[in-house]
């Protein structure tokens, strides 16, 4: 004995049949056309990557201050700490620079310092660019107008002093002594303990 009755069995209509059929066509269109859309979804919407920069960046002007016969301790002051200072190479330093940004080539620039002792012989690198000109390759999406001077005149360098002076106060006479006594800070011998 069954529990449930027999089901009949499901038969289509001699009209569904073509629905079916549509239904099925347009389904198969539907997801052909959702790998077109795929292929082409990477250009449309990409991840943020941040911008990268490493390295030590050195400008023309830097590299012009470079005077052969300098001590080490003066190409430092100018071009900061080498990026590349190896032991096995200690007459040599290398200072690399690389920045990289979405959708834009990546820039590299290279300077190498050698010694002679603890004197700068020769350097050679890339072509460097000038301060304004790095600053105006790192910001591509705002347009500056008028670069201001990097420089300051004598009458502001005089101004910016004055303003930066501190006001020496009037100096106060030292406070006395104050009349405490305190107890030795070694026994005596023979005290009790």
């Amino acid at each position: 004995m069954h529990l449930f009755p027999p089901r009949p069995a499901l038969r289509l209509k001699p009209t569904s049949r073509p629905v079916h059929v549509l239904c099925a066509v347009l389904a198969v269109a539907a997801l052909s056309a959702c790998s077109s859309i795929s292929n082409r979804m990477p250009t449309l919407i990409t991840p943020y990557k941040i911008d990268i920069v490493q390295g030590n960046v050195v400008t023309r002007e830097q590299a012009q201050a470079l005077k052969t016969g300098m001590s080490r301790g003066e190409v430092r002051d100018i071009l900061g700490s080498p990026l590349l200072a190896s032991v096995f190479h200690a007459e040599r330093w290398d200072y690399v620079f690389t920045f990289k940004r979405q959708g834009q080539e990546s820039q590299q620039r290279r300077l190498a310092v050698f010694f002679k002792g603890d004197v700068l012989e020769r350097f050679e690198g890339d072509e460097l660019p000038s301060e304004t000109e790095f600053v105006a390759s790192l910001d591509s999406r705002r347009k500056f107008g008028k670069v201001p001077p990097l420089e300051a005149t004598e009458a502001q360098l005089k101004s910016f002093q004055e303003k930066n002076t501190p006001v020496s106060p009037e100096p106060t006479p030292p406070a006395a002594s104050p009349d405490v006594s305190y107890p030795p800070l070694e026994s005596t011998p023979g005290a009790a303990r």
